[in-house]
This record gives structure tokens, sequence and C-alpha cells, in this order.
């Protein structure tokens, strides 16, 4: 089997961006005090990312949006069930896994509650990208 990079170039923008918008609300509306919590912020001054921290999380956003794109090519993952599926199980497995992973060090305070409020969306958003990808196939 040989990788498909022939892959839909607008659903690939239109999910990343679709990321990147749906961590702006997440992280800055629905979760921001339970984060700062879980970081041993609480009473500081609210964090607010430079232009950099945003756009190394968009490149990252769209990298990932990218493999995605390239597996389900290469997997010929047209129908939404399947693609949410492939969704589920790269959130989980992948990107949730690798959240825990990479909270459990000296750095998080409270590496579990981190990966919990972290997780959600990067299931959401691998089930997003999933899903546009599929439909935009």
């Amino acid at each position: 089997m040989s990788l498909a990079f022939d892959v839909n170039w607008l659903a690939v923008l239109i999910a990343t961006v679709a990321c990147t918008v749906l961590g702006g609300l997440y992280f800055g509306l629905a979760v921001s005090r339970p984060y700062a919590a879980a970081m041993g912020r609480v009473g500081q001054p609210a964090w607010r990312p430079p232009a950099s921290a945003l756009a190394g999380q968009t490149v990252a956003t769209l990298l990932v949006v990218i493999t995605s794109a390239v597996l389900l090519r290469t997997l010929d993952v047209r129908e939404v069930g399947t693609a949410l599926l492939f969704g589920l199980v790269v959130g989980v497995g992948y990107l949730a896994a690798m959240v825990l992973n990479i909270a459990i060090n000296p750095n998080f305070p409270h590496p579990f509650r981190y990966a919990l409020l972290n997780a959600p969306y990067f299931l959401a958003c691998s089930l997003l990208t999933s899903t546009v990808i599929a439909l935009l196939a």
C-alpha cells in the first residue's frame, strides 16, 4: 500500500480553520478557568498568547489535519460513519493519549486535570476533521 497525497486541500483548509476557531472558543471561553487551575495559575492574570503561540498552534493543527487527510484518502474513507470511527480511533488512540503523555511531567502541576480538559478538544477536532474530509472527498 502506498500513501495517497492527493487530498482535497479545500477540505484541509476548512478543517484547520474550524479546529482553530473551536480551540479559541473552547480554551478561551468554555474551559479558561479550569484550565488555569490545572496549570496552577489560579489568581494570576489570564495568559494572553503571543502571535507566535497562535501561529504555532495553527501550524500544528494543519499538520494533524493533513496527516488525517492523507490517511483517510489512503484508506479511501468517503462515508461519514467510517470517517467518524476513524476520527474516534485517532482522537482517543493518538491525540488524547499524547496529551496525557505530555502532561505527565513536572511542569504540569495537575496532569490528569490538564489531560481531561484538553482531550475533548482534540477528540472533537479529530471527529470534525474526519467528517469534513469525508464529506468533501
